[in-house]
This record gives structure tokens, sequence and C-alpha cells, in this order.
């Protein structure tokens, strides 16, 4: 028989041919195509604390804008400033009555599964249910983490994979990065642009404060401008902005038109809002014709340009004394988004590379360890037989790298002993087909017809066994965090190339050597 006659095992030679020869070139650029987690060669570890309360905060000052809007426009009595003192929103108004009309008015239309209002003499006072609440934590430490993934693959890192820890906490590890603090100053910037119209200005607060009778009008704030060769370095501001950046759809660089350049401003970030919030841009532009607007990036102004006329579109540009780079860096923090609430540094742990070089050398030398016990074990029980099973569990290792390389998946110590325990795992299947090719041997059989099956009678026991590891794995990583997640990612591609190695390619061994060599017998 020739290979011609067998295009289906022809078919398979020439796959594992081409998988030997991308397993050495993987093998030689392994630093290139996998990553290798922190715990093998080293970086910083980080934990970061959500504050939460802060997202809170946000989702009552939102609901408030709302109902301050509704009032207007159905020229219903207007509170003052609103405010949130403990977690609660306060809507003062100038007489009971007034307050108990503007409740009327609107608590019909809240959802009271999320929103309580209730009056309290001349107050409104907005709260969140206990469900409420809970859900907006837990979306704050979410949508922290998806801004920090964005955040760190536009970094050049994007095999990280930041996880929730707790209630609160976020664990980030950067492993072998090449300039950790530049990326810890990205991770810890909130990147909250918010657009607020100018009350005042002044080059101190006291000047400030002088002006209104040492007592700021009700719901306002001085924030400090960015030092500049300006006088006004502070800027008399409401509390709360109506005009974020978590309204945008897009931000990026956009350099600034000659005539700007001229101005000294050449670099600047162009933005663009979402579809239905465009219209609030146009308001607050509308309403500040001739005025100025504070553009503020996390609670510092960096221009406040003076508004000629109502801006529509949804579309504006940030300028200001931007260096290029960091008109660029702002682009790319805008457009990963703003922190849902910000976060701070809990704890900063550094792990030196000589610890990681030493636990990928005891890592290795504990698969040589195994190889070699198991290479005995094979060919002491199974002779030539084991030396195909060895052959296979070669092959495992290198699809397992492949797995990890193909899905951006990072190798750590606990991954390094899932492959060790693959190892094992992964023999099972060989020694069950054995078992049954030495009972059909037993029987009279040709060695043709045992092999057959074996693998026949074989197959349903070793999918049942690997089948209930891959479920568990599964589990593992659904509900693990870190290590774990390391450990039962490597489980989980370690049990499909034991499938493909112990069902495929040793079948495609055996059936070369006795269709292709005509082998009679093989020891087993």
């Amino acid at each position: 028989m020739t290979l011609t006659s067998k295009p289906t095992l022809l078919v398979s030679i020439i796959l594992w041919l081409t998988v030997t020869g991308l397993g050495v070139y993987l093998i030689l650029n392994i630093q290139r195509y996998v990553n290798f987690g922190i715990d093998l060669v080293g970086g910083t570890y980080i934990t970061l604390e959500v504050e939460t309360d802060k997202a809170i905060e946000n989702e009552l000052v939102d609901k408030m804008q709302t109902i301050t809007r509704k009032l207007e426009e159905e020229k219903r009595p207007v509170p003052a400033a609103p405010k949130v003192e403990a977690n609660q929103g306060i809507l003062t108004f100038e007489t009971d009555s007034k307050a108990k009309e503007a409740h009327d008015a609107v608590s019909g239309e809240l959802d009271s599964r999320k929103f309580i209002l209730k009056q309290e003499k001349n107050r409104l006072v907005l709260a969140l249910t206990a469900s409420a609440s809970d859900e907006i934590k837990h979306e704050a430490v979410e949508g922290n983490i998806n801004v920090l993934r964005t955040r760190l693959d536009a970094f050049g890192v994007g095999e990280i994979n930041p996880v929730a820890q707790g209630e609160k906490n976020i664990i980030i590890e950067l492993p072998n990065v090449d300039d950790p603090e530049k990326a810890k100053a990205r991770i810890g910037k909130t990147a909250l642009l918010e657009l607020k119209p100018v009350y005042d200005s002044a080059s101190s607060k006291e000047a400030i404060l002088e002006r209104h009778g040492g007592n700021l009008p009700e719901g306002t704030i001085i924030i400090s401008g960015k030092p500049s060769d300006r006088m006004d370095k502070f800027f008399l501001v409401p509390t709360y902005a109506e005009v974020t950046g978590r309204l945008l759809k897009n931000a990026q660089y956009q350099p600034a038109q000659d005539e700007l350049i001229t101005r000294g401003t050449p670099h600047g970030v162009g933005i663009e809002f979402k579809l239905d919030n465009g219209d609030k841009f146009a308001d607050l532009t509308r309403k500040q014709i001739n005025g100025r607007i504070a553009i503020i990036i996390d609670n510092l102004v960096i221009s406040d340009p003076v508004v000629h006329e109502e801006i529509r579109g949804g579309h504006a540009r940030i300028s200001g004394t931007f260096s290029k780079p960091e008109a660029q860096e702002l682009a790319s923090l805008l457009k990963s988004g703003a922190f849902v609430a910000p976060v701070k540094y809990v704890e900063e742990r550094h792990i030196g590379p000589s610890l990681g070089k030493e636990s990928v050398h005891n890592g290795l030398v504990s698969c040589a360890i195994a190889l070699g016990l198991l290479f005995l074990f094979c060919v002491i029980t199974y002779k030539t037989a084991g030396l195909f099973a060895f052959i296979v569990l070669l092959y495992n290792l290198l699809l397992i790298l492949f797995g990890l390389a193909s899905l951006g998946a990072t190798l750590t110590l606990p991954g390094i002993a899932g492959m060790v325990l693959t190892i094992g795992m992964a023999i099972d299947a060989s020694i069950l087909i054995y078992e049954r090719i030495r009972e059909e041997l037993a029987t009279g059989s040709s060695m043709r017809k045992a092999v057959d099956a074996g693998f026949a009678g074989a197959t349903a026991v070793i999918l049942d066994a690997n089948i209930t590891h891959f479920i568990v794995s599964i589990v593992l990583y659904w509900l693990g965090t870190g290590p774990i997640q390391g450990f039962a990612s490597t489980m989980i591609i370690g049990i499909l190339s034991t499938l493909l190695t112990g069902l495929i390619l040793l079948r495609t061994i055996f059936n070369i050597s006795l269709d292709i060599f005509h082998v009679r017998t093989i020891k087993i």
C-alpha cells in the first residue's frame, strides 16, 4: 500500500509535519508569541480600590439634573443648585408648597425599583434603593475594568487582564512592562472631561471670594486652572456638570489650522458627542454666548474659550497649551473613556526578574522530570507502543503552547502546573487504548483488527473522562481569578490537545506503521 492510495492518511501526515515545523519555530521564538505572567518574568502587582460612593453620587446628580430640566420645561418651581449628602440627593425649593408641587410632578415618573423620592418640608430627598445601589457599585467596578483594558491595550500591554477582587478592588499585574511608571500614570488617571459655564475668574481664590462677599454662591465651586502665561488661574463654576466625557462618542488628536497655530495652540483634541447627547452641548453653548466655558480634565481647567455662537452637530475641539504628546495622550484617555468612579492605589508590589527566572527554571525542571518518568513508564510497560505514546505527549505540550499563543493567554506558574497535570492525564488516553488492544490480541485478533478495536472501544471512555475534566476547568476559569484562571485556561487547552493527539495523532502513527511500513506486530 502506498500513501497515494490512502489520501486521508496522506493529509494527516502532512498536517502533523506542518505542526512539527510550526512547533519548532514557536519554541525558538517562544517569548515573542507566548505571554509570560508576572510570576515568571517579574513585574508590578497593583491593587486599586474603586470609590463606588462617587458612582452613586454621579447617578443621583444625573437624575436630579433630569428632574430639574423637566420642571423647567413644564414651567414648574425649579430647585436651587442640587447637592449630594450622605448618598442622598437634595433639591431645595423656596417653600414647602413648591416642593410638594415638584414632588407630585415627577414622582410618578421615577422607577420605584431604583429611586426613592420623599418630601421633607421645602426639600426633596432622592435616594437609591438598596438593590440599585449594589448594582451601581458592581457596574462601577466592571466599567472601570473595561476602561483599564482599553487603556492598557493602547499602551501595548494588551495581555494584561484586570480582574475584580471583592466588592471594590481591582487587581492588575504588569509583567515585564518597559515603562511601568508610565503605565501606572495612565491607569490612575480618571480622565473625566467636564464642560461648565464660567461664572467668574481671578488670579486667586481670595479675589473670587471677595467679589462674592466672602461666601461662594450656592451650588458653585472654585477650580484652579492649568499654569500658563495668563493671569486667570482660578475659576468659579457650577459644582456639577451637565456635559461630561461620559457623553462622548469619539476623541482624537487634531492639529490646529494655520491661523490657530500662530496663536500658539497647534495641538488639540477633537471630540464628538453621542448622537442623543449633542443637544446638551448645544444648549450649553447657546446659554454661554459671549461667555466662557471651562474645559475641565480631572478637576483642572485646561482651557476657557469664549463662545461666539451656538455649536451644533455634536463636534468640538479642545485646545490649550498642549505639546503634541500631551494632546495625543489626552485623546487616548478620552477615547478609552473616563472611569465610572475614581480609583486609588491600595497596594503595589514589585517582583524581581530573578524570582521569575527561578520560577521558570523550576517549572521546566518539573516538566522534564515528569516527562522522564513517563518515558520510562511508557517504554517499560508498553514497549514500542509506549514510545508512540511518549511522542504523542510531546505533541500534546506543543499544542498547549499553540493554544496559549493563539488565544493571547498568559502562561503563569500555576499554568505550568496545569501543563504537568495535563501530561499525567494525557497518558491515560493511551493506556485505555493499549489495554483494549491487548485484550483483542489475547483473543487471537490480528494487529490491524486489534488496533481498530482498541481505538473504537476506548474512544467513548476517553471522551467521558475528558469532558468531565473540561467542565470543571470551565467552572474554575469562570469563577476563579488570577492564578486560578491561569491554571484553568491551561487545563482547558490541554484537554482539547489531549483529545486531538490521543485519538488522532496516535491513530495516525499506528496507521503509518501498519499500512505504510507494513509492520505486522507492534510490541505492546
